[in-house]
C-alpha cells in the first residue's frame, strides 16, 4: 500500500500566502476609495487656510504655502447668527420628528394588517419625492397660513424629510422586540400607551439616538428649504451663509472654506459619539421582519 503524495513545502507556503495577499489587497483597495472620498473634505480645508491669491492660482497649491487663519476670522465675525439659527432648525427639527416619528413607529410595528405595509410603502414613496417639488408646495402653504421667513416653516418643512426616514429606522428596530413583552404587560393591566412608554421606548433607544442624529442632520444640512422659505435676514443658517459669500463680482473662496469647516465640526462630532448606535440602529431589523 503505498502513501499520499507530500506535498511540497513551497506549495503549502503558497497557498497559506494568498490569503494574506488578498487581505491586504483588499485593505489597500478600501484605503484608496476612502482617500478618495475624503479627499473634497481635505481640499476644503487645504483652501481654508490660503488666501484669495494662492487659491486663484493654476493649479492651486496641495499645501498651503503660507498658512493663515484669515478666513476663520472673517467667518466667525460673520457666522455667529447662522450657526445659531442652524441650531435652531436642527433641534426643532429633533423635537417635531421624534414627537411624531415614535408613536408612527410603535403602531407600525405593532399592526400588522395589510394597510401598515401599504403605509410604510407610502412613507419609502415620500422619501422619494424631489426636495424642490415639496418646497414649492410648502411655500404655498405656509403663505397661506402666515408661516414664511420664520423658524416655524423652515422646521416644519425639514421634518417632512426627517419624519419618513425615522419612522422606517425606527420601525425596523421596534418589530424585532419579543411580542411576550407586550402580553405579559397587558396581563398586568398595562394599556397601549404604558407599553410603549415603558417597554418600548427604553428598549428602543439605539433606534431613538440614530432617528434623532439624522434629523438633526437633516436640519443642520439644509439648505433649499431655508432659501426658498426664509427671507429673514436674521434666520439664516450656516449653509445659506455660506452661498452669501458669493458675490457679484467675485467669490470669497478662503471664507466660503473656512465657513464650511465651521458647519462640518458639529456634525462630525455628533457623529463621531453616536457611531455605535448609528451602525445599530441603520442595521436593526435587517435579518428578519
Amino acid at each position: 500500500m503505498s502513501g499520499s503524495t507530500p506535498i511540497p513545502a513551497r506549495s503549502r507556503h503558497t497557498k497559506s500566502l494568498r490569503p494574506r495577499l488578498k487581505t491586504v489587497g483588499w485593505t489597500a483597495a478600501g484605503i484608496l476609495i476612502t482617500g478618495f472620498m475624503l479627499f473634497p473634505l481635505y481640499w476644503i480645508v487645504n483652501l481654508s487656510f490660503m488666501n484669495q491669491m494662492e487659491i486663484l492660482q493654476t493649479p492651486p497649491p496641495f499645501i498651503p504655502p503660507n498658512p493663515t487663519l484669515d478666513a476663520y476670522r472673517n467667518a466667525l465675525s460673520t457666522a455667529g447668527g447662522y450657526i445659531q439659527s442652524s441650531f435652531i432648525y436642527a433641534l426643532g427639527t429633533v423635537v417635531v420628528t421624534m414627537l411624531v416619528a415614535t408613536p408612527a413607529a410603535y403602531a407600525l410595528a405593532t399592526f400588522r394588517a395589510r394597510i401598515g405595509s401599504l403605509l410604510l410603502f407610502s412613507l419609502i414613496l415620500a422619501q422619494m419625492a424631489p426636495g424642490f417639488v415639496i418646497a414649492n408646495s410648502l411655500y404655498s402653504a405656509f403663505s397661506s397660513l402666515g408661516l414664511l421667513n420664520s423658524y416655524q416653516a423652515v422646521i416644519l418643512a425639514d421634518s417632512t424629510i426627517a419624519v419618513p426616514f425615522a419612522i422606517i429606522i425606527m420601525r425596523a428596530f421596534m418589530i424585532g422586540i419579543p411580542g411576550e413583552l407586550s402580553e405579559a404587560a397587558k396581563v398586568d393591566g398595562a394599556g397601549q400607551l404604558r407599553i410603549f412608554r415603558s417597554i418600548y421606548v427604553p428598549l428602543s433607544r439605539t433606534a431613538l439616538i440614530t432617528a434623532s442624529l439624522f434629523s438633526f442632520l437633516f436640519g443642520w444640512g439644509d439648505f433649499l428649504f431655508a432659501l426658498i422659505l426664509n427671507n429673514n435676514p436674521d434666520h439664516v443658517p450656516i449653509t445659506v451663509g455660506i452661498y452669501r459669500f458669493i458675490g457679484f463680482s467675485s467669490v470669497q473662496w478662503p471664507s466660503i472654506m473656512a465657513t464650511a469647516v465651521i458647519a462640518v465640526i458639529p456634525a462630525a462630532f455628533l457623529v463621531a459619539i453616536a457611531q455605535r448606535y448609528v451602525a445599530a440602529g441603520i442595521t436593526a431589523g435587517a435579518l428578519k421582519e
